[in-house]
């Protein structure tokens, strides 16, 4: 089932995107620290849902993450994502022990092709920085809402730190500079007050908050709970 709702970023997802989106995790020092940052984050967060067993891993990407879903060992994995190209790289990027523990779908997260209550978690760690508008959030919620029996982990960008505090002041200067919006990149800020009021308007309590450097990093992993 396709969603009318496209995003500017999905446009861009062809093979060879997809292909450089997983490569440039292990590209250098610092990006390998930050992808093992983020990797220690997800197994908390997991740890915090129970361990769920029918995951959903929306967008998926490349498959970024299905090594370390499939750490569990009676873990089922639904790999799902809009783009094909970004599903084919998964396939045949991913180790053959991994793949066999995936099934993938192609779906958008504005209108999930599941049916309610198919899964016990929703995992998805790279999608809602690039999400500027409440309506679309709100909607992708609902899904999730829908969707999920338990529990949804869910990553973005908050306000509130360093880098959201440096960001915000360079893309005023660029503002100036161009004198145009559409300088503004397709990757938001978000104020933590506002997305946790959707969260709680949407259905979910927030059970824990886990940042990637407090009060330094943008990047935080939220883990919510229906009910």
């Amino acid at each position: 089932m396709r969603s009318p709702i496209k995003l500017e970023f999905s446009e861009k997802h062809d093979q060879q995107h997809a292909q450089d989106c997983l490569l440039k995790h292990q590209d250098g020092l610092a990006r390998r620290l930050s992808h093992q940052r983020n990797e220690q984050l997800a197994r908390r967060a997991l740890a915090l849902s129970g361990e769920p067993g029918l995951v959903l891993d929306l967008p998926c990407g490349a498959g970024r993450f299905w090594p370390l879903l499939a750490e569990k060992t009676n873990r089922v994995i639904i790999g799902a994502d809009n783009s094909e190209a970004m599903l084919e790289t998964a396939r045949t990027l991913q180790p053959a022990s991994v793949l066999e523990r995936v099934r993938t779908l192609q779906t958008s997260a504005f209108n999930i092709d599941l049916p309610d209550n198919a899964v016990d978690s929703i995992f998805c760690m790279r999608l809602f920085q690039q999400v500027g508008e409440a309506a679309h959030r709100k909607l992708i919620l609902s899904e999730f809402q829908r969707v999920s029996r338990d529990s949804v982990i869910l990553s973005l960008w908050v306000d509130g730190n360093f880098k959201a505090w440096r960001r915000k002041k360079l893309e005023a200067r660029r503002l100036v500079k161009t004198g145009s919006e559409e300088a503004r990149q397709n990757r938001f800020v978000l104020p933590a007050a506002t997305v946790e009021q959707e969260f709680v308007e949407a259905g979910f309590r927030i059970q824990e908050r886990l940042d990637f450097l407090p009060f330094y990093a943008m990047w935080r992993v939220y883990v919510l709970r229906k009910g």
